[in-house]
């Protein structure tokens, strides 16, 4: 056997490899080349035997990996923050809702239908400004917020489109009531709130209407409630 000993070079070093000189017999036995692998390793590291860098990646003083090498732990991280379908997105959102930081609390429309319903999201994150007093050892969303987060929802079904404008729409909406409201379980950073807003009423005359609101994270309840909102001026 030949025993050669042969260092990656990278685009910051430049190391000799020593040559192992090989008798005239062992060249005959050994006709055909080395198989070889990539593996990754830190830069600089050595190659072992068996491995090989292509020409383009010694030029770019790039290393390999053993294909012996364990394969990486966990669930592949593609594919897990598959984008969800966006019917409104923040810009158009800010274009019809009146709300600015901080208090709004819809970060995009889902679906919408003019009238009907609204499935709205709000992304939960540490850096939400109501973290830090509620509560500073357990940081959770304020229910109220998510009974206001819902209302939002029920004001892009209620408000007229063809108002929007760069500041917002020019009608405003208020509560004028609020029933039936439950909390199901904690909402904390990191989750998504997922909010579906029904409208069951519509008194166009005095621009009340009654929606029907629930607030999901993931496949669990965090928050229902009947909302009534009034358009005004």
């Amino acid at each position: 056997p030949i025993a050669i000993e042969m260092f990656a070079v990278t685009s910051a070093t430049s190391v000799r490899a020593p040559v192992a000189v090989a008798s005239a017999k062992a060249r005959a036995v050994s006709k055909a080349p080395a198989a070889f692998t990539q593996r990754r390793a830190v830069q600089g590291a050595p190659l072992a035997m068996g491995s090989k860098v292509s020409s383009k990646a010694r030029a770019a003083g790039l290393v390999v990996r053993a294909a012996d090498d364990k394969p990486v732990p966990g669930s592949e991280a593609k594919g897990m923050g598959k984008a969800l379908p966006m019917e409104m997105d923040i810009d158009a959102i800010m274009k019809l809702l009146p709300h600015r930081y901080p208090f709004l609390l819809v970060d995009r429309v889902l679906e919408i239908e003019q009238g009907s319903y609204a499935i709205g999201l709000k992304n939960v994150t540490i850096n939400d400004n109501f973290f830090p007093g509620h509560f500073p050892q357990r940081p959770i969303m304020p229910g109220v917020l998510m009974v206001e987060a819902m209302a939002q929802v029920g004001g892009l079904i209620m408000l007229d489109p063809a108002a929007s404008g760069e500041g917002g729409t020019q009608q405003e909406f208020f509560f004028a009531g609020i029933d039936g409201v439950k909390f199901r379980r904690p909402v904390v950073p990191g989750d998504q709130l997922v909010m579906k807003v029904v409208l069951t009423k519509m008194n166009k005359r005095f621009g009340i209407a009654k929606m029907k609101g629930q607030c999901f994270v993931g496949e669990e309840l965090a928050c229902e409630a009947e909302l009534t909102l009034a358009l005004g001026s």
